[in-house]
């Protein structure tokens, strides 16, 4: 599983010597395959205590992986295809391609506002999204649990046209038996003396044993109150069972046209809004807290992708390199798996995690 890591360090000496040393590390060990600059614009800083409410903020924003998860999930279903999602889930091109060349877009989220405007702006984003989502994903699957309800009933597969008696006198239900096969077997003939003997015939469905008995027209209410005792009596009749059939094919053209067409593509186009907010959102978490690493606002963001494999590793080697930046940071903890952040009081630099388990949808 491929991860990113996205770290920010002063521009002091010391720290851009650890950087180069980090490269060639890299470059030595493979612990990441790219290690680059990310770019961020010079936001407004603000007072101090206004950084620190944003700060608050955007960490409880962070939570809007969940959509992300959601919106895969919901392009799962609907594309009845686990790749077939990972071929759509894009942010104007490749996800990896977006994050390693990522640009800041001011004219969705302009330099000239307030951190805390920016924020706003995305949360208003983002909860636009997730509220449209929940209702698109409830139609669609009112949809679909009205089509395999009608799948579900139609006999028409199992049962043919001539396997059925229908004459002046005589009539052919049809039983749908959940139990014992053997339990109807000894039983539907005592359900009524005008059942023809040894009529009964089975054919399989979903629902289980559906079993065909032939009587005289005259017995039906009498052997259905019996047979209702212990099993159940389908009402069938062919001009019913073509109605379903054409219901069927609306619903499916419906859920063809309108959601495996109209609603993958209004997928496609929320997924990269949401997943480029995300990283913009990033973007401020590294902005803000490199702020209050210390003034004047001085850093250097840096994007490594790696394998999860290697987080040990890579941990325990960015905090050696690091490590004059808090000399009182922790280096032996580094097992720790803090989601999306890894904040300073285990480590003398500041990082944040972003996860591709956000396309996990398996």
């Amino acid at each position: 599983m491929t991860d990113f890591w996205l770290i920010s360090v002063p521009l002091d000496k010391t720290s851009l010597t650890s950087v180069e040393k980090l490269k060639r590390t890299i470059a030595k060990t493979n612990l990441a395959s790219s290690c680059c600059r990310f770019s961020i614009p010079d936001l407004k800083v603000g007072v101090l205590d206004s950084l620190l409410s944003v700060s608050d903020d955007l960490s409880k924003l962070d939570t809007l992986t969940e959509v992300i998860k959601k919106t895969c999930q919901c392009m799962k279903e609907v594309l009845e295809s686990s790749d077939k999602v990972l071929e759509n889930a894009l942010a104007n091109g490749d996800l990896m391609n977006f994050m390693i060349k990522f640009q800041w877009d001011k004219a969705k989220y302009p330099t000239s506002l307030t951190l805390s405007s920016l924020a706003e702006i995305i949360n208003k984003e983002v909860s636009q999204v997730e509220a449209e989502l929940k209702s698109r994903s409830a139609a669609y699957n009112s949809v679909k649990a009205s089509l395999q309800n009608l799948e579900h009933k139609l006999l028409n597969d199992v049962v043919r046209k001539e396997d059925l008696v229908v004459s002046e006198y005589l009539t052919t239900l049809l039983v749908v038996v959940a139990g014992s096969y053997s339990q109807w077997e000894r039983s539907y003939e005592s359900f009524s003396k005008f059942v023809v003997p040894r009529s009964s015939k089975l054919y399989e469905n979903g629902e289980g044993g559906v079993f065909s008995v032939t009587l005289f027209k005259r017995a039906v209410c009498e052997f259905k109150a019996k047979a209702q005792e212990s099993f159940f009596v389908r009402d069938y009749s062919f001009d019913l069972e073509e109605q379903k059939q054409r219901e069927i094919m609306q619903l499916s053209f419906h859920k063809k046209e309108q959601y495996q067409g109209i609603f993958v593509r209004w997928l496609k186009v929320n997924f990269s809004e949401v997943f480029v907010a995300w990283i913009h959102l990033k973007a401020l978490r590294v902005f803000v807290e490199s702020v209050l690493y210390g003034l004047p606002v001085n850093y250097q963001a840096l994007l490594l992708q790696t394998d999860r494999k290697h987080s040990k590793k890579l941990k325990e080697e960015l905090a050696s390199l690091f490590v004059h930046l808090d000399p009182t940071a922790s280096i032996t903890d580094v097992s720790c798996d803090i989601p999306g952040l890894c904040q300073q009081e285990y480590f003398s630099y500041i990082c944040f995690h972003i996860s591709t388990n956000v396309l996990d949808i398996s």
